[in-house]
């Protein structure tokens, strides 16, 4: 069979560069340095004879010819994928499977060392890839992502889901700030300066006003971060204040000196699940790993009634 000298394993390169429109974004996606990418793309660009991205004003546009290669690329790796996935057995034993999966901090922090704990055990020789969560639900199109673990919310009920544990939401803030005792007021929260995460690429909105539109809790953000981790750091030592996950709050105020305090109006109970691209539905090894991600999933503690449990915790040394 002559592919007229195209390697077939540029295909999912080419399908990341027509869905990302980027270079850098592209080999972010398939695990490739920019360099590397870029080395790609002129393969590509080679191979049909066309340039493929072009600068448009400060951005990457698609020629004609690669917005015409979309769908028929893509509609090939799907095949490609189900085939694969039908006829290969899988042992975890043996195993050598790498499965990425994309994820905030919070997630990780809060779930993958038992995970990681039970893969071990189970199956020694598979790996996992952690990859950014970036505030958009294409993600869950990438045919090089196993799984997305994200709220729930933020996926079309379209697409495949298990949940996988639940959490609710609390104030931190610095043992030493003046203006916080046991609990914090609606106008405190107000008026107080915000440390806030945003995973979007651009724009500046957080994952939590996105997630409470409508509750009333209104804030001045004054910090953005693009991780959860970051947020003891720049609220110690300062007046600031910051609204995160219950459990990643209280696995932090071990080892930050931080206060817990309740949200002065409560937000929606989170639910973290975890979605998969459909082609893996009857993936062997896929329905194994998810089975995994559920039952440590289902191990965790309960997060507790009194989620936004006042909590104070010692001072690091």
């Amino acid at each position: 069979m002559d592919f007229h000298g195209l390697d077939l394993n540029l295909l999912v390169a080419l399908d990341a560069l027509i869905a990302e429109k980027s270079v850098t974004k592209a080999g972010r996606r398939v695990h490739l340095s920019q360099s590397a990418m870029s080395g790609v793309l002129a393969r590509l660009r080679q191979t049909f004879n066309d340039d493929l991205l072009v600068p448009t004003r400060g951005e990457m546009a698609l020629t004609p010819l690669a917005q015409s290669l979309a769908e028929p690329v893509r509609s090939v790796l799907v095949e490609i994928q189900q085939t694969i996935a039908t006829r290969v057995r899988f042992d975890p034993r043996t195993s050598q499977r790498t499965f990425a999966v994309a994820a905030s901090d919070y997630a990780i922090a809060v779930l993958m060392p038992e995970f990681l704990q039970r893969l071990k055990e189970q199956a020694p020789d598979v790996r996992v890839a952690f990859i950014p969560v970036r505030e958009r639900i294409e993600e869950i199109e990438d045919l090089s992502l196993d799984v997305l673990v994200a709220p729930e919310p933020y996926v079309p009920q379209a697409r495949p889901r298990e949940v996988l544990f639940e959490d609710t939401f609390t104030c931190i803030a610095w043992t030493g700030n003046p203006h916080i005792a046991d609990r914090v007021t609606l106008n405190q929260y107000k008026t107080l300066g915000h440390v806030v995460v945003s995973f979007a690429d651009h724009g500046v909105k957080s994952f939590d006003e996105r997630f409470g539109a409508g509750s009333g809790l209104d804030r001045r953000v004054e910090v953005i971060v693009p991780n959860y981790h970051a947020l003891p750091e720049l609220v110690v030592g300062t007046e600031r204040i910051a609204t995160m996950q219950t459990r990643l709050a209280r696995k932090l105020a071990g080892s930050f000196p931080l206060k817990l305090v309740p949200l002065p109006s409560p937000l929606p109970v989170l639910r973290e699940a975890m979605f998969w691209p459909p082609l893996f539905d009857h993936d062997p090894g896929h329905i194994w790993f998810r089975s995994l991600l559920k039952q440590t999933a289902a191990s965790l503690p309960a997060v507790g009634s009194d989620a936004s449990a006042r909590v104070q915790a010692r001072s690091r040394r």
